[in-house]
């Protein structure tokens, strides 16, 4: 594995870049939905391995965390949803001045040939001295890590990838899920959205349901619980009687409360996906529903939250969109051109960037959406 590090990167010591700040404007009609706006979307990278979160590095370059392929290694452990087999092939790449280039690589990261599924580096962000940290998902019980060896080290846990090439665990996500289980249920756990401030970190444990705050030394507490929600009589109830929230994204507000996106269990009905309000120690208030898979959200200077949702249809079919929720509650479509997108991050004038194909090894790509 390979960090390369531009000469700017260690000149900003105490550069902690924070996800954008997310405003709560009173929840909507669902129905408030008009024409989709007329949009630009462009390749700005290509050729990624199952592209995830976004971030801008101190650098000023466009960071991008890749969770791996779809080579299956000889490593495997037997998990409730097929095997998960060791394959390394993690990465962040970094777009600086038109140039793409693999900064990272030799992350941990699995494929799961049963469902498809490449569980790697899922969020990023950095924190002090530049140094980017990445979420590293697992999507199972968190003491099947150890049916894959000394591979199994850094899966479901936040990671900081050092400039001499090496990794290190910051925290072990998954453990506090194992030693816990907040949510209740099966033991459960797949680390996903990552929010770094000066001095705090969060991390959303999409398979535990919760949210969880790093501290020094990697010490975890838990700030919020998320609740599942029953499915409504239909053609999916039974078999589903209950959908699980599987919190994605984190992000603070100027309120100074936390902000959480969800993306939904199966049957990922039309609809049911929020954005909740935090405050440690009450129950989420839910303040912008009837949304599908939410994998991530952003919010620009006028306080518009933008709203990236992975599919359009139950059991994850159909495009990906973004909706815009302006702050008085109107909503507008600004593309449903999308192919299963991860993450959203706002650059200037207006401009988007977002993840695309974010399931798929080799042509996962990130694209620049003009408005």
């Amino acid at each position: 594995m390979t960090w390369k590090p531009t000469p700017l990167l260690a000149a900003l010591v105490l550069s902690a870049c924070a996800r954008d700040a997310v405003t709560a404007p009173a929840a909507p009609p669902v129905s408030t939905d008009v024409s989709p706006a007329a949009a630009t979307l462009s390749v700005v990278m290509s050729g990624l391995d199952s592209p995830r979160g976004l971030a801008w590095g101190p650098d000023g370059a466009l960071y991008v965390a890749e969770a791996g392929s779809n080579i299956a290694g000889t490593t495997c452990v037997a998990l409730a949803r097929g095997a998960n087999c060791y394959s390394g092939t993690g990465a962040i790449t970094r777009l600086w001045r038109g140039r793409q280039q693999r900064v990272a690589a030799g992350l941990p990261s699995g494929f799961n040939a049963a469902t498809n599924d490449i569980g790697g580096p899922q969020d990023i962000s950095f924190g002090f001295f530049g140094i980017p940290y990445v979420t590293i998902g697992w999507g199972g019980a968190p003491d099947a890590r150890a049916g894959l060896g000394a591979l199994g080290r850094g899966f479901g846990s936040l990671l900081a990838v050092l400039p001499n090439g090496r990794w290190v665990i910051a925290s072990d996500i998954s453990q506090f899920e194992a030693d816990n289980n907040p949510a209740g249920g099966p033991i459960d756990s797949n680390p996903y959205g990552l929010l770094m401030e000066a001095g705090r970190t969060f991390v959303t444990d999409a398979g535990g349901n919760s949210l969880l705050r790093v501290h020094p030394g990697g010490r975890l507490s838990l700030v919020s619980t998320f609740p599942s929600t029953p499915v409504p009589a239909g053609p999916f109830n039974p078999p589903f009687a209950q959908s699980e929230a599987v919190p994605t994204s984190v992000s603070r507000g100027p309120d100074g409360k936390l902000y959480v996106s969800t993306l939904t269990g199966v049957p990922f009905l039309p609809g049911a996906a929020v954005i909740y309000r935090v405050t440690e120690g009450q129950p989420p208030e839910v303040v912008l529903r009837g949304f599908t898979t939410i994998l991530d959200f952003a919010v620009d200077g006028d306080r518009a939250v933008y709203v990236l949702q992975y599919s359009g249809a139950p059991f994850l079919n159909g495009p990906g969109s973004i909706v815009k929720v302006a702050r008085d509650g109107t909503r507008t479509t600004i593309t449903t051109a999308l192919t299963h997108p991860t993450s959203i991050l706002l650059g200037s004038r207006g401009t988007l960037y977002v993840s695309n194909n974010g399931d798929k090894a080799a042509i996962g790509e990130v694209l620049r959406i003009d408005q």
